[in-house]
């Protein structure tokens, strides 16, 4: 009896490891995964409302293919790049098989090699959803160290984003704004995700956006500048008061050159016409790239005007 039992444990060893060493094999087989699309279509709803089934010959281990045979009983949500899609007609739009190649390990996981897909191409359906393109609104704070400014205005991608949801709801959105976030000493370039805030009831194309801050070091030259005229015709003698301004430049460091040699601020006649009470800003001419941002102390100019003798 007891060598029947050892005998017994012996095969059942024996048996395991020949499992074991037969499923660590590579196999081909075709595998079959049932797939609903979810995708960012301009106007269509985020899930498709029909399922499609893509079927490949695969390449995997004998365990991999075991899993595969039990997770694949129930379809599989997938995401999918909206520019992938084209579309047939009505609500449905298709998915080439060209394109599936770039989602093979969401299809059949990781370890798995898809040697050829044989199924047509994919087709799902997509519902029309009522939406409106608003801008996106940064909650951002940005506190620099002294000396160090941004080099240009904050940029967002992407700026702005479809709202999807009901008519009643839609109406009232105008932007949507980011998470709060404030950003202290910064003295260099910064860039980072943020997530949106989206409004009750409504659903988002994106759900966060990369903002970016480029940050330089700067400058300031201070200069008197002198308040010209433009566009002024013969016979009308245009008077600019004060007829000098304090221009503080801000320019990136270092800097070897005085930007207000080239810099000219003007008052445009065309401006002085279309004023009420005669008092016009300054325009600004041959700015240096180097500048970021200037100051005109005073900011507004009194013009009068008098016809010539």
């Amino acid at each position: 009896m007891k060598n029947w039992v050892q005998f017994l444990l012996c095969l059942l060893f024996s048996a395991s490891i020949w499992l074991v060493l037969n499923l660590s094999q590579n196999y081909v087989a075709i595998v079959s995964v049932p797939i609903v699309a979810r995708s960012n279509i301009e106007g269509r709803a985020a899930v498709s409302q029909s399922e499609a089934t893509a079927s490949a010959q695969v390449s995997a281990t004998g365990f991999r293919h075991i899993l595969m045979g039990r997770a694949h009983r129930r379809a599989k949500q997938v995401t999918f790049a909206s520019t992938d899609f084209r579309r047939v007609g009505g609500d449905r739009f298709s998915l080439s098989n060209t394109a599936l190649y770039r989602y093979a390990s969401q299809l059949y996981g990781d370890g798995v090699t898809v040697e050829s897909f044989i199924s047509e191409d994919l087709e799902f359906t997509f519902a029309e959803e009522t939406y409106k393109k608003v801008p996106v609104r940064p909650a951002l704070t940005v506190l620099f160290l002294p000396q160090y400014m941004a080099q240009k205005p904050m940029s967002l991608q992407p700026d702005s984003v479809l709202v999807y949801g009901e008519p009643a709801r839609l109406e009232n959105i105008t932007s949507v704004p980011t998470k709060p976030l404030e950003l202290a000493d910064v003295r260099s370039s910064v860039h980072g995700k943020i997530k949106l805030e989206t409004p009750s009831g409504v659903r988002l194309s994106h759900d966060e956006c990369v903002y970016s801050v480029e940050v330089t070091r700067y400058v300031e030259v201070r200069a008197e500048v002198k308040i010209e005229t433009r566009n002024v015709p013969a016979h009308v003698d245009l008077a600019v008061l004060p007829s000098t301004a304090t221009a503080v430049f801000r320019c990136v460091f270092p800097t070897a050159t005085d930007p207000s040699v080239q810099t000219h601020f003007y008052i445009d006649y065309r401006d002085f016409t279309g004023s009420r009470s005669g008092r016009c800003v300054a325009r600004c001419e041959g700015l240096p790239s180097n500048v970021i941002d200037y100051t005109l102390t005073p900011e507004v100019f009194d013009c009068l005007v008098k016809s010539a003798e």
